[in-house]
């Protein structure tokens, strides 16, 4: 398959030079403003993204389509490098890849035709509980809602919508078509797809968001390299402005501010890493181990500190202070058993189990990685204030309590104050 960029100029710059490697990515190819699949390559937000990305790198960029059931066990194949699409950041695709620092902020909307059965429409509530307290409201077997199959949102709408047809249809334009002609009384979709799906159409009412999700590019677990590559070259690019103007073209409002800075990108990675906290939960509570195992609190804690000295090293800066490390490492652990504890306390569910010691410690220690990447990046002179608002807007689906999180705020602030 030829080498084909999305960026205007990025063809030509890579054309002028010869290319040092290859770079073979994966997307659906049917999520706008994402992917657009045209001929045989991308187009739309992340090849432009991606297309720079090689460019500047001199890397010969090839394109594979995926569908999005498959997208897990396609990227283990090792069908491509990684996948830059609209892909959600989710604790199963955690366990199979390593996600690069956020490139954009979303959350799963309804569109909703409302039924002559549903009574109508209150004034809504305020954040993300009014949205889902409407939601509720139409849960019921007569509510067919379209979506797409295999993906985030298909999740979403099931963990919300218990009592009503959820259709999944593998073709995600499709969505949209069902949806438009009467097939479906509502379709889940997010901020980003919300506005285009809504064009042209009558009497559409638009519930949520109804989660806070960011979007990553997704990388093979076996290569460190390429994530690291990744995410050095996606700070620089939000930092110098560029990222942000390619939002700003292909996402519009939906995309969102700005994600990979320092900051942003750690409490994501705090989010990503306290999520998979209900697998580790469900695996201890199937092997009878305890929440409480001090030998691996002591061995996550030294983890962290050398993968944080590692990361100064490469980066030719002095390492944060030991007891400034300890302490951002020992806030994760405290708060990852509050996570462990509420999980263990609530009914059993039929999620899958995981091993411990060859799925969730790895994905943990792959979050840890880009940690250590990030905190030897923060910015001098955090405050308190600064940090913990955004801390309670990025991990307020995690469920931990006020101190928790002033707790990691502290932490942090300490290593970048």
């Amino acid at each position: 398959m030829p080498a084909v960029s999305s960026a205007p100029d990025a063809g030509a710059a890579a054309s002028s030079r010869p290319a040092a490697a290859s770079l073979r990515a994966g997307t659906s190819g049917d999520y706008p403003p994402f992917s657009v699949w045209k001929d045989d390559h991308a187009e739309a937000f992340s090849a432009a993204l991606l297309g720079s990305f090689a460019a500047e790198q001199r890397l010969a960029l090839s394109w594979t389509r995926f569908r999005w059931p498959d997208l897990v066990g396609d990227l283990r194949a090792g069908r491509f490098d990684l996948a830059a699409d609209g892909i959600t950041v989710r604790p199963e695709r955690s366990i199979a890849g390593r996600f690069t620092v956020p490139v954009a902020r979303g959350g799963a909307v309804l569109l909703l035709r409302r039924p002559a059965w549903a009574a109508p429409a209150g004034s809504p509530g305020l954040g993300l509980e009014g949205a889902r307290a409407a939601l509720r409201a139409l849960d019921r077997p007569e509510l067919r809602v379209a979506v797409n199959r295999g993906g985030h949102l298909e999740r979403v709408a099931r963990s919300f919508l218990r009592r009503a047809q959820v259709v999944a249809i593998a073709d995600n334009a499709a969505v949209r078509e069902t949806f438009a002609r009467g097939d479906a009384d509502a379709a889940m979709t997010n901020t980003f797809e919300a506005p285009r799906w809504a064009e042209g159409l009558d009497r559409i009412e638009r519930i949520g968001p109804l989660t806070r999700d960011v979007v990553a590019l997704y990388v093979r677990a076996d290569r460190p390299e390429l994530a690291a590559q990744l995410d050095t070259w996606l700070l620089a690019e939000e930092e110098r402005g560029a990222l942000g103007q390619l939002r700003a073209l292909h996402l519009g409002p939906g995309g969102g501010g700005p994600t990979a800075l320092p900051v942003d990108a750690l409490l994501c990675a705090t989010a990503e890493r306290l999520a998979l906290m209900p697998l580790v939960a469900a695996t201890k509570r199937r092997a009878g181990r305890a929440i409480e195992d001090p030998a691996q609190e002591a061995r996550v804690l030294a983890a962290g500190r050398a993968a944080v000295l590692q990361a100064a090293a490469a980066r030719g800066a002095p390492p944060p202070a030991d007891d400034a490390i300890h302490a951002f490492f020992r806030a994760q652990i405290e708060d990852a058993k509050a996570v462990e504890r509420r999980a263990l306390a609530a009914p059993e569910t039929s999620e899958p189990i995981f091993s411990l010691d060859d799925d969730l410690r790895p994905a943990i220690a792959r979050i840890t990685a880009r940690m250590a990447f990030l905190l030897v990046r923060l910015p001098r002179g955090l405050t308190r204030e600064s940090v913990l608002a955004k801390a309670r807007d990025d991990l307020a689906e995690s469920g931990l309590a006020p101190e928790q999180i002033e707790r990691l705020v502290a932490a942090l602030v300490a290593i970048g104050g």
